[in-house]
């Protein structure tokens, strides 16, 4: 059974951890605080789940979820994930991470960052366009009608296969929106982040959470323009 290891285990991490083990994965959680204070979610997890020190996490990882600030993407551990298909769940918010210039002009994205961290993994971003609390609620079985659809983007052809197939054994379809600097077709202000799942609700984050499907992402990416 594939172990997926989480470097950050927040409100994103945390729900995906849970997806993963309701899937039957076992995971590995990691935060930037010691693996000491990962004891009530580890215990809600159940004896599938264990904590860890990010690099611990990542040795221990088939599979790897990213899910922390921008702002500390260069404290990721880069030896322990080479050869790693890495999830990347980031966003760009400048009033919490900073400005970074080349995000500020559009001329890279912020998984390209972290795969420039990481130049022998294999980023693949998703999770970084639906609240979590949607994320949870919204996973459904394959064949499923109301079943809901994240767009994922990455350089590599096999690590995207590997990432749709972890999203379809944790209830999602995914759409493939590109290579990775196509990343920035579903980030921040961008018509699939965060709206499709809340009904477009002014506030996406008061919403219950709405199904959205494969071709209700496609459109909002194509919608996206560059």
């Amino acid at each position: 059974m594939t172990t997926i290891a989480f470097i950050g285990s927040g409100h994103i991490g945390g729900t995906v951890a849970r997806l993963a083990v309701a899937a039957g994965y076992d995971v590995v959680l990691s935060n930037s605080r010691g693996p000491e204070t990962l004891g009530d979610l580890v215990g809600e997890l159940g004896p599938k789940a264990r904590a860890a020190t990010a690099a611990e996490a990542a040795a221990a990882g088939d599979l790897v979820v990213v899910s922390i600030p921008l702002k500390a993407y260069r404290e990721v551990p880069v030896e322990p994930l080479a050869g790693k298909t890495v999830l990347d769940t980031n966003n760009y918010y400048p009033e919490r991470d900073g400005h970074f210039p080349e995000l500020n002009d559009d001329s890279t994205t912020s998984s390209e960052l972290l795969q420039r961290h990481l130049p022998e993994s294999r980023v693949v971003k998703v999770f970084n366009n639906i609240f979590f609390r949607h994320l949870g609620a919204l996973a459904r079985p394959a064949g499923a009608a109301d079943r809901s659809a994240l767009a994922i983007a990455g350089d590599d052809a096999a690590a995207k296969e590997e990432a749709a197939a972890f999203l379809d054994a944790i209830g999602y379809d995914a759409v493939d929106a590109g290579a990775l600097a196509e990343g920035r077709r579903f980030q921040p202000g961008t018509p699939v982040y965060g709206g499709p799942y809340a009904g477009d609700a002014a506030n996406f984050w008061e919403s219950p959470g709405v199904p959205a499907s494969a071709e209700t992402i496609r459109s909002g990416l194509a919608a996206a323009g560059r």
